[in-house]
């Protein structure tokens, strides 16, 4: 009986095992871009120490990257609370 079960709900296992790899890949997908950005709002502070950007060019790009950061958390946070 279990064998035939087995083979029966293979189409929904194999569609959950789908979903949760999907899942997270999309996570990591996440974290990567998260990480890319808080690497280039390091180097924009260095260039702006450095004096290779004026304070205008470094404001304008620092709210650029720090947008798009909080648009990661934000999606991060939605996905939480839809999961739960």
């Amino acid at each position: 009986m279990f064998i035939i079960d087995d083979v029966l709900l293979f189409p929904v296992y194999g569609t959950l095992w789908i979903n949760n790899m999907l899942c997270n890949a999309a996570q990591e997908e996440i974290a990567n871009e998260a990480e890319s950005l808080t690497m280039q709002l390091s180097e924009l502070y260095m260039a702006l120490e450095t004096g290779r950007i004026t304070e205008a060019e470094f404001d304008e790009r620092e709210k650029e990257l720090l947008d798009r950061l909080d648009g990661i958390e934000t999606r991060g946070t939605l996905g939480e609370d839809e999961g739960e």
